[in-house]
């Protein structure tokens, strides 16, 4: 038996993360080559993932409604290989010992350094996605910083445009406290306003429908452009006198067409 590894495939250049958004096998079921095992969606495109081998569902790494970086392992499934179609590798001779240079030993020592250096990000009482992960250790950003971020995505999740804003409101914040700091007073760093939602009073009648996936990025995609696009108004002022003295003068000339062509029409 071998396993073989279901990655999350790349639905086009700018694609990043892609939602799961049903298991359509579950674990322990039988799976044939090219036949669909989960159906995912991004902000582009839904597509279906099928397997490239037969075999069994052996297990599935994320739930329905996870959010998955592109090339991440999301399914484990055992195949058979028989012992006929793979022979036996031959024994490969046997090497020399490798002896490591000064050079190597002095970037073997520079690389555990810098990795000792950058914030463990391990723990949580939220999950994270890999992209996130993968941006807070880049940023340098630890789990406890990580922590106190609010986040917009499904049940309080922090996404990849959160962790981008709290970055950039960090680098503004940072000349504030220098410029502060040369004039010799007290920085007080100045409230990030996030938008709350309204609050809502329900009666007894009332029903909570949760927005399905498709709403909600076209709602984002709404409050998007009105933070990023130009929105333009054009007023005019119009007489209301005037108005009333062209539509009567319409419907006099109107009426007297009609006048005309009755007239016309009872000498024939």
């Amino acid at each position: 038996m071998a396993e073989f590894q279901l990655i999350m495939p790349k639905m086009g250049e700018s694609i990043a993360e892609a939602t799961i958004i049903r298991w359509v096998k579950n674990e322990g079921d039988t799976i044939a080559a090219d036949e669909t095992v989960l159906e995912i969606a991004t902000d582009k495109v839904d597509s279906e993932v099928p397997s490239p081998k037969g075999g069994v569902l052996k297990k599935r790494l994320f739930k329905e409604n996870d959010v998955v970086a592109v090339g991440a392992v999301i399914a484990i499934i055992e195949t058979e290989v028989s012992a006929s179609a793979t022979p036996a590798a031959p024994a490969a001779p046997a090497s020399p010992a490798k002896v490591e240079t000064p050079v190597a030993q002095v970037e073997k020592t520079i690389a555990v350094a810098e990795q000792l250096a950058k914030p463990a990000l391990t723990g949580g009482s939220r999950f994270y996605s890999p992209l996130v992960l993968n941006i807070a250790k880049e940023e340098n950003i630890s789990m406890a910083e990580l922590e106190t971020i609010a986040g917009t995505g499904n049940e309080g999740r922090v996404t990849k445009r959160d962790i981008l804003a709290h970055i950039q409101n960090k680098g503004v914040a940072v000349p504030t406290a220098k410029s502060t700091a040369t004039d010799h007073k007290a920085s007080v760093s100045a409230p990030v306003n996030i938008p709350q939602p309204p609050k809502v009073s329900l009666s007894g009648g009332d029903e909570i429908i949760e927005m399905d996936r498709m709403r909600k990025l076209i709602s984002d995609h709404m409050v998007m452009s009105k933070h990023t696009s130009p929105h333009v108004e054009r007023q005019g002022q119009e007489s209301l006198r005037e108005a009333r003295r062209r539509k009567n003068y319409v419907y006099s000339n109107v009426y007297r067409m009609r006048s005309k062509s009755h007239q016309r029409f009872s000498d024939d």
